[in-house]
C-alpha cells in the first residue's frame, strides 16, 4: 500500500466537511472520516482501478456520502488533491494538479 498527502487545500476541505458533519452529530462525522479513509486507503491499495476524471488525476466516489475523492498516483505517494463535495462547482480542483 502507497503512502498518501494531502494537498494542504484538500487537507482543509477535508476538516471542514469533518468539523460540519460532526456538528449535526458526533456518529455522523465518525461515519464520515471512517468514509474518507476508506476512499483513501482503496485509492493507496489499487490506484489504478478508479476512473481518470483530468488525467492524471483520477476520481474515487463514496457511497455514503455526496463525495469524491480527487488524487494523482505519485510513483512514491498518493497525492490527494481535493475531498470534493460533489454539488460544488467540476474542476474548482484544477489548479492543484502538479505541473508537467
Amino acid at each position: 500500500m502507497k503512502p498518501f498527502a494531502f494537498h494542504p487545500e484538500a487537507d482543509a476541505e477535508f476538516i471542514a466537511s469533518l468539523e460540519h458533519y460532526a456538528s449535526i452529530t458526533p456518529d455522523l462525522g465518525d461515519r464520515f472520516y471512517d468514509e474518507v479513509h476508506r476512499l483513501i486507503a482503496d485509492a493507496c491499495t489499487m490506484p489504478q482501478v478508479f476512473r481518470f476524471i483530468r488525467p492524471p488525476a483520477r476520481r474515487h466516489l463514496s457511497r455514503d456520502f455526496p463525495f469524491g475523492l480527487i488524487y494523482v498516483d505519485q510513483p512514491d505517494r498518493i497525492w490527494i488533491l481535493a475531498v470534493m463535495h460533489l454539488h460544488r462547482a467540476p474542476g474548482y480542483w484544477r489548479h492543484r494538479l502538479p505541473r508537467s
